[in-house]
């Protein structure tokens, strides 16, 4: 996957505030409400490449 999958899925899933998609929660609103694991794998993508960017500019 690239940047701009990444920015994909970020810019379709959007958290609300207790951390479960927006529109995840829309759709299986009638169900349980479930954190999207789109959303925690594109952030963490998101924030090992910004750590990864700091870092490299550091040495």
């Amino acid at each position: 996957m690239n940047d701009e999958s990444v920015r994909a899925i970020l810019a379709a899933h959007v958290r609300a505030i207790d951390g479960t998609c927006v529109g995840c929660r829309l759709w299986w609103s009638r169900l349980s409400p479930y954190p999207c694991w789109q959303v925690l794998w594109a952030t963490s993508r998101q924030a090992r490449a910004i750590t990864a960017r700091f870092l490299g500019g550091l040495r």
